[in-house]
């Protein structure tokens, strides 16, 4: 867990390694794909609580062990348990207005500074070692399990109401906020089992188990997310839905609540929306150049429908925001219909659908056109209805942007056709396409380059159009020769560190397929093409695929081939 960058620097300036055992040790946690720390420790080279302790010296701080030490309750409350199990750190003593602090990254300089802000006290630093790090850590547990049994004993009858309101419940629900904003989580999952509470965070857009909680307090924690959500407490039987907000040192956070019943409980998930996000650039979305040149060329056009497609999690919506806030300008007007409205852009009008009271996207389309706006942003085309209307519009003058469900860009004309929609008017109206997928970042901190082996090599012929994508990674200029062999060729990927959690990997990016209806694609388009043909019309006229982009970035050391084969099976 200590710093990968500095790793090198403490055993050699300690004279516990030269520096030809530490270049050989780190071509060999290269090739495990393990840590360097992780080789030295696996291979005996050092003593855990020695390599510590000389790590401690060489950043002026103290060393300690807690393993025997008894942490009081109070004490511990300070740092909420996910963080601590998270960020390796955990509270030990505290002195007037100081915190003495074990852990065992001390340049985890982001979790140090949101918790001084948290407590509002001074960090005193001190460095300890993994085993002593985790005998502390399950005191959390025991101190915690302690408190359940109290406040569960006070209400025998199940009264969820007042349970809610126990220190306790608060703390727990309050600590997986922060934890999970901490993180960059975008989800939370509080999921009952036959025995425990699971809390779940989807980080980089994967499920993490964060933590587990007894059975007994599940009623009280439902209860208390339905008190900030203002839901029913007493409603257990159908789905609820609400919203409430929570104010970080930095930012204001949105939490959108969805309540669903299950055969053991009512399962939750809190969706977290950044309410003061900046919206990227444009440059900033990963287009390819000469994709991003179709983007913006289509974008100016005064006319016309532009899609986004792809999967549920595939950021459809931090495209289509950042398409609408490149053309937000004084002089026209732009108006939106989505569900629901997850930012707020100062300057475009915005309104979420209401099947409720019948306000749905097909009916609020209708009397938007009414509004006399110049751009109509369309939170997604689900049906024939609002898929004729947002024709109609883009053939009157209207430049439309929607969504729509599908897995790559040429399937969206297919889905249009389905829906009923008369390919002449597809074909008039429909500019630009894109597909785009959502795949995790390698980790600049612990990222290395390795070569494919034979074995490698053979299993991605099986699995992709290798040609085809290696004729593109050449048109790219990132490989020479596409005629070249594939083994030996070089990717890179994350070895695991402090920063990225052991992951390998740190934030996402996204991979896209951009199709322009040119001319000819609209004549394949009016003459009831089938989707081979429209296939093979796109490619003709220069679109690469998904896959094809996902590899073009894979070799450019952004993300990894076990990447890409995992987002490209689901």
């Amino acid at each position: 867990m200590l710093s990968t960058s500095k790793l090198p620097k403490i055993l050699e300036e300690n004279k516990i390694l030269s520096a030809p055992e530490l270049k050989e040790l780190q071509t060999s946690a290269e090739c495990q794909g393990i840590t360097l720390e992780e080789c030295i420790i696996k291979k005996h080279l050092v003593q855990e609580d020695l390599l510590y302790k000389t790590a401690a010296k060489f950043y002026h701080i103290p060393y300690v062990t807690l393993l025997g030490q008894s942490i009081s309750a109070d004490i511990l409350r300070l740092i909420p348990e996910p963080i601590a199990i998270h960020h390796h750190i955990i509270p030990y003593a505290k002195e007037g207005n100081t915190l003495k602090v074990a852990l065992l990254n001390p340049d985890d300089h982001e979790t140090l500074e949101f918790i001084e802000k948290k407590t509002g006290l001074k960090i005193e630093l001190a460095l300890t070692d993994p085993q002593s790090l985790k005998d502390a850590i399950s005191q959390y547990r025991q101190s915690l399990e302690d408190e359940f049994k109290t406040i569960i004993k006070k209400y025998p009858d199940g009264r969820v109401e007042e349970l809610a309101q126990e220190a306790p419940i608060i703390r727990i629900v309050d600590a997986l906020l922060e934890h999970a904003i901490l993180r960059s989580a975008s989800d939370i999952h509080i999921e009952p089992g036959e025995k425990n509470l699971i809390v779940r965070f989807r980080v980089d857009g994967l499920l993490r188990e964060a933590m587990s909680l007894p059975k007994d307090v599940s009623p009280g924690i439902i209860a208390r997310v339905k008190i900030l959500a203002n839901l029913k407490i007493d409603e257990h039987r159908i789905p609820q839905d609400g919203r409430f907000k929570v104010e970080m040192p930095n930012n204001k956070v949105s939490i959108r609540v969805s309540i669903f019943p299950m055969l053991d409980g009512e399962k939750v998930v809190m969706r977290i929306l950044h309410e003061d996000i900046k919206l990227m650039d444009i440059k900033e979305l990963g287009f390819l150049p000469k994709a991003l040149d179709i983007v913006l060329k289509n974008l100016k056009k005064p006319h016309g429908i532009i899609l986004i497609t792809g999967p549920t999690g595939s950021g459809k919506t931090t495209t289509l925001y950042t398409f609408i806030s490149l053309l937000n300008r004084p002089d026209v007007n732009i108006s939106t219909i989505e569900d629901p409205v997850e930012y707020r852009i100062p300057g475009i009008n915005q309104s979420q659908v209401n099947p409720k009271v019948g306000f749905t996207f097909a009916i609020g389309l209708r009397s938007l056109l009414r509004q006399d706006p110049n751009i109509i942003l369309v939170g997604e085309i689900r049906d024939a209805e609002t898929a004729d209307i947002a024709i109609n519009a883009a053939l009157t003058g209207h430049l439309v942007l929607s969504t729509l469900h599908t897995n790559d860009a040429v399937t969206a004309i297919a889905r249009l056709l389905d829906l009923g929609m008369p390919p002449f008017l597809l074909a008039q109206t429909l500019t630009l396409i894109t597909a785009q997928r959502l795949v995790r970042r390698i980790c600049p901190d612990c990222i290395f380059s390795y070569t494919l082996t034979k074995e490698q090599a053979e299993e991605l012929r099986a699995q992709f159009d290798m040609p085809a994508i290696l004729e593109s990674l050449a048109k790219e200029g990132v490989i020479g020769d596409s005629k070249g062999p594939l083994e030996g060729t070089r990717f890179f990927k994350g070895a695991g560190c402090t920063t990225c959690g052991s992951e390998g990997y740190r934030g996402r990016l996204a991979i896209h397929e951009v199709l322009e209806v040119s001319q000819e694609l609209a004549g394949l388009v009016y003459a009831k093409a089938s989707g081979t043909e429209l296939h093979a019309g796109a490619r003709k006229g220069g679109m690469v695929s998904l896959i094809e982009e996902a590899f073009i970035k894979a070799k450019q050391g952004l993300t990894t081939i076990s990447e890409i084969m995992r987002v490209t099976r689901e």
